[in-house]
């Protein structure tokens, strides 16, 4: 006999359709591969950079309930910057404050209080603060779930240590503690905590006796992201960085690959270009632009671009989770050239699924070694793909997640039995 269907809430500070970078892919791919199964209702506040409409329309077509508020703080420019200032002389995170909605909430209490759920999961930490454990008069509350991203006041102390400006990192220095305090008493209330990586599952733990965890990988719509025919061929030149430039991290990344290791690679290979993909790109990166090196911006479908490429380049220093432009690489049956770190988490076999090198020259000289032997990187695509297929995409994580969630609604039952 099938288990029975589970009711789930969805919560998030972001919208989670269409996918246009990787916190979104995420929640898009297990939403869209759980609804095959369970019915799914959506409550998520909306920043200015998406439409709306857009993205109700897109979610309605694998949920049964969308509920999206427009967050008033989620703009860029001079009303981020107040709300950073404003953050200094508060007890709460920047990222805390801006998603205090009280529309949000009462948008929670609608929903929660009109139907029983099984299960709220919530993205993220952030929006730790609302009251989840609601239900109709006579039911049981739902068990709550967390679906951790990262360990994000690690990724903030990260910029504290080093990337960015000096008035960055003094920002970040305060801000994290703030964080870390606010995110951890998130993942103590939760009766259950999911994980990118094994990685930061042991973050985790070390800081606290968590709830239930488990390790859920990023993955890909293997299927979408896929070597066709119709795509253009590798052109053996051309070296692709992609993922939203408004990210520290990506800008980070970016800028160490093209200020220390693009110009030893530029000087070996002579007819190397290099494409960075992704919306918002800051002015420090955009300086560097020049006949070799382009910024595409946001561009609607990836997948010409990822097929033209000689190979990827995922140079990232500071990060955690697992990246979700390796594995829709890997899909893609491309050549990654990678540091640990942005290869963290994903079992993948350096020298056979994909190259690591952590140093400029080391990683000069793997990406060299693609552009000089097509063959190579043709193999190493290959055996990506082989992996993708194998382990990273949706439907396998989400099946996994679909065990997590009835794991802890067993948990719960036998403690009330």
């Amino acid at each position: 006999m099938s288990e029975p269907r589970l009711n789930i809430l969805y919560v998030s500070q972001m919208p989670a359709s269409p996918p246009r970078f990787g916190a979104q892919a995420r929640i898009h791919g297990l939403m869209t591969e759980l609804a095959r199964h369970h019915d799914l209702t959506a409550v998520m506040l909306v920043d200015d950079e998406f439409d709306i409409d857009e993205c109700r329309r897109a979610m309605h077509a694998y949920c049964r309930e969308v509920v999206l508020i427009r967050n008033p703080y989620g703009r860029d420019g001079l009303a981020k910057r107040w709300l950073q200032l404003r953050s200094l002389a508060s007890t709460k995170s920047f990222e805390r404050l801006r998603v205090i909605v009280p529309e949000m909430q009462q948008a929670l209490d609608r929903v929660l209080r009109a139907k029983r759920f099984d299960i709220v999961n919530l993205e993220f930490t952030f929006l730790g603060h609302c009251d989840l454990r609601q239900a109709p008069p006579g039911e049981t509350a739902p068990c709550v779930v967390v679906d951790s991203h990262n360990i994000d006041y690690d990724l903030a102390r990260q910029y504290a240590s080093g990337g960015g400006s000096l008035l960055r990192r003094l920002y970040a220095e305060v801000n994290w503690r703030k964080l870390k305090r606010e995110e951890l008493g998130t993942y103590r209330d939760a009766d259950g905590v999911y994980l990118c990586s094994v990685a930061d599952q042991q973050r985790l733990l070390a800081e606290i006796p968590a709830p239930q965890t488990t390790v859920i990988p990023n993955a890909a719509d293997v299927e979408f992201y896929k070597p066709r025919d119709l795509y253009p061929r590798a052109d053996g030149r051309t070296l692709v960085f992609f993922g939203l430039m408004s990210y520290m991290p990506n800008i980070d990344g970016a800028g160490y690959f093209l200020q220390e290791i693009w110009p030893l690679i530029a000087k070996a290979n002579p007819q190397a270009r290099c494409k960075i993909i992704g919306g918002s790109p800051p002015a420090s990166l955009t300086s560097l632009a020049n006949s070799r090196i382009e910024f595409t911006g946001f561009v609607p479908d990836l997948r010409p671009h990822l097929a033209e490429a000689a190979a990827i380049v995922v140079p990232l220093r500071i990060g955690g989770g697992t990246r979700l432009k390796i594995v829709e690489a890997m899909a893609m049956g491309k050549a990654i050239v990678s540091t640990s770190l942005g290869a963290e988490g994903i079992e993948a076999v350096s020298g056979r699924d994909i190259l690591i090198a952590d140093q400029p020259s080391d990683f000069a000289a793997a990406v060299g070694r693609l552009l000089t032997e097509p063959g190579l990187a043709t193999q190493i695509g290959h055996s990506a793909r082989q992996l993708s297929e194998q382990r990273y995409a949706w439907s396998a994580a989400a099946r996994a997640l679909e065990a997590f969630f009835r794991k802890i609604l067993q948990a719960r039952a036998a403690a009330q039995s």
